[in-house]
């Protein structure tokens, strides 16, 4: 019996068949831009198609060249392109897969001169300021969609998305808050509606009749004075009698101020907001954001919300989760934990995205795994995250693979990482770990020091170091005062923490302590608390779904961050979530100083200078987030033995909690013997 067998029921559109209700949700990855490789791009759907991914939904391309997203952003207006798209779908086609070309027009988020948008208006998160559309241009821009999309059916694409949210240019012109226009495409509410549904149109016209589509909407824009929840279900309704076939939901405009998709965001939170679009038409409705399990997505579809499942992210941690979900293994899925660290903080620093789970992703030709040509006996030493990694593609690979852990747990690092408020994702990684060790026959020895004598003594082929760091302690008077407390005592709950501490460094490390401190789980797993603590309304009954927040319950405790360096705390945070850790710290009053000299610690608290100014601050604790150093003791032992050894993690290089470098390495390492 199925497992999951409302994401395993076929669904037809348009007289073509969909195996299951799984899509992988358009992504920008900048594989298109940066790479230029349609081999690379081909290779990374190619690979989610073979994983059995009902649907793929490719990044946005631009029907026009003022459209793009940056200057590098791909356009598509010209049949001289097609090869390089015949290249991508005819390898998902080949393995078995369908593909739809997403057509985005970024309007005023366009980071372009010349951008374009409904009315003059700069965006908050761009630097260019748009001018607005004149009406020819509008119907200009209209048959520029219809081409695009006439191109991506001659590219085979198996058809287009309208990428009518997030803020982006057709979101621009549904929108009163951007659309400010007295003419057929601006000023009451029919008109606004009128771009998106002319596109749909034009669109219908030129394609085949088995050509799909799709509509993203947005299912509830997170702006003051953006749409209600009845504007939405006639949007919806009307998109569907244009000629739309498949109604794809967005949650959200970029410049938002509430997270959207971040671990931060309860699983499926927004699910009420799609059931809105779902109750309004009779096409097939797809769910999207923070749907990362098998479990979730069944849920969304049983319980009528949506008919389809949309999952970006969780298809770059693992290309097979629809297969893993069919043969009933959901265990061994690689989950997406919402981190962002190489997927969006990625593109938006300029680079390609991959996964930090996943360092295969967009590197499917780099990372070429096969069996080794002769097996090797490797001890690996450490069980954090470059261990665990290391081990289990050493063994898939045919290696005899021995892995020593001191503690009697694996995850090394990622047991405090999992503890903090935002990071309960972390437990997934985990659980896939356990498993994938188990599976791929490593040898686990743990509760045990391993001695560099004794791994000489074994004659192993090779010692993989991955012993990781430990906490830094500075230089200052008073450290063996007992308020003072290390960040591996407060997060693994080894120490009763008092009412007012201190907190020296404010790097991640930092920032997760003061969270662990503030105790506020409840607000990143349930979906009520979520709402109430960013301010938002899920019926939409308020203009775009906002409201004010909550008021700040009293915190449970007096924090006090501090930073030697006189810049503003959190500038080295994620690049887009960074900003959430930094407004939850805010709405606890938690205080930040920067510029300090620590000077001591004694009864009266922490001693330190701002500008030549001593202060006393009384505290309970001093928590110290100053940093790692490496753990080098047994690689040095080994090397002085003449074994042969390899040192990977924060074994190797000290910096945060960085499993996104660790794992990576580790996974080279191992594909390299």
């Amino acid at each position: 019996m199925q497992r999951y067998p409302h994401l395993f029921r076929p669904l037809q559109v348009r007289g073509r068949d969909l195996p299951n209700r799984m899509v992988m949700g358009a992504m920008h990855t900048r594989l298109e831009t940066l790479d230029r490789s349609e081999q690379r791009l081909a290779a990374f759907y190619a690979e989610r198609a073979h994983g059995e991914i009902g649907l793929i939904l490719t990044g946005g391309h631009a029907p026009v060249p003022e459209g793009v997203m940056d200057p590098e952003s791909p356009v598509l207006q010209d049949d001289s392109q097609l090869q390089h798209h015949r290249t991508v779908t005819n390898a998902v086609h080949e393995a078995g897969g369908r593909i739809v070309l997403q057509i985005l027009h970024a309007g005023r988020y366009a980071r372009v001169p010349g951008c374009v948008a409904p009315s003059e208006g700069k965006a908050r998160i761009n630097s260019f300021a748009p001018r607005a559309l004149s009406t020819t241009e509008v119907w200009d821009l209209i048959a520029a969609f219809a081409h695009t999309a006439r191109l991506a059916e001659q590219a085979g694409y198996d058809g287009v998305e309208i990428m009518g949210s997030e803020g982006y240019l057709i979101n621009e012109f549904t929108s009163a808050i951007t659309n400010r226009r007295d003419d057929a495409f601006g000023g009451d509410f029919e008109r606004r509606l009128r771009l998106p549904l002319e596109i749909v149109r034009a669109e219908r016209a030129v394609v085949g009749e088995g050509f799909w589509i799709v509509y993203r909407i947005s299912a509830i824009d997170l702006m003051d004075g953006g749409m209600t929840a009845a504007e939405v279900a006639e949007l919806a309704s009307q998109v569907q009698n244009a000629g739309a076939d498949i109604l794809n939901t967005g949650v959200g405009w970029h410049e938002s101020a509430v997270p959207t998709i971040a671990a931060a965001v309860p699983r499926a939170a927004w699910i009420e907001a799609v059931r809105n679009i779902r109750r309004a038409v009779d096409i097939p409705v797809m769910a999207s954001n923070r749907i990362n399990t098998p479990e979730v997505a069944e849920s969304i579809l049983a319980s009528g919300a949506a008919d389809l499942v949309s999952m970006a992210r969780p298809l770059l941690a693992d290309p097979a989760f629809a297969r893993k979900a069919r043969m009933g293994q959901p265990e061994t899925i690689n989950t997406c934990i919402a981190c962002n660290q190489a997927c969006l903080d990625a593109i938006f620093t300029d680079r390609t995205a991959t996964c930090l789970v996943n360092p295969r992703a967009g590197r499917e030709l780099d990372f070429v795994a096969s069996a080794s040509p002769s097996s090797q006996r490797i001890a690996v030493v450490g069980a954090g995250p470059a261990g665990m990694s290391f081990a289990v593609e050493a063994a898939q690979r045919g290696h005899r693979v021995s892995l020593w852990e001191r503690s009697d747990e694996v995850g090394g690092q990622l047991n405090l990482a999992r503890q903090v408020p935002g990071k309960h994702e972390f437990n997934e990684m985990l659980r896939y770990f356990r498993q994938a060790l188990t599976r791929a026959g490593v040898e686990l020895h743990l509760g045990v020091i391993a001695q560099a004598e004794t791994l000489a003594r074994a004659g192993y082929d090779q010692v993989v170091v991955a012993t990781g760091v430990t906490p830094r302690r500075p230089d200052l008077p008073g450290l063996d005062h007992p308020k003072v407390l290390s960040y591996v005592e407060v997060l693994q709950r080894r120490v009763t923490v008092g009412p007012r501490v201190a907190i020296l460094g404010a790097g991640g490390i930092g920032f997760d302590v003061a969270a662990f401190l503030l105790e506020d789980e409840a607000v990143s797993t349930d979906t009520a608390s979520f709402m109430r603590t960013w301010g938002v309304d899920l019926s939409i009954t308020a203009p775009g779904g906002v409201v004010a927040a909550a008021p700040a319950a009293t915190p449970p405790r007096q924090i006090h961050m501090f930073q030697r360096k006189p810049e503003a705390m959190g500038r080295h945070l994620g690049k887009t979530t960074g900003w959430i850790h930094k407004a939850a710290l805010r709405r606890a009053s938690v205080t930040q100083t920067v510029g300090a000299t620590y000077l001591k610690v004694d009864d009266e608290g922490l001693h330190y200078r701002v500008q030549d100014q001593v202060h006393v601050l009384a505290v309970d604790h001093v928590v110290l987030c100053t940093g790692q150093r490496s753990e080098r003791g047994l690689a040095d032992a080994l090397q002085a033995l003449g074994v042969p050894v390899q040192v990977i993690g924060g074994a190797h290089e000290a910096a945060e909690l960085d499993a996104l470098r660790a794992i990576e390495q580790a996974t080279r390492l191992a594909l390299s013997i």
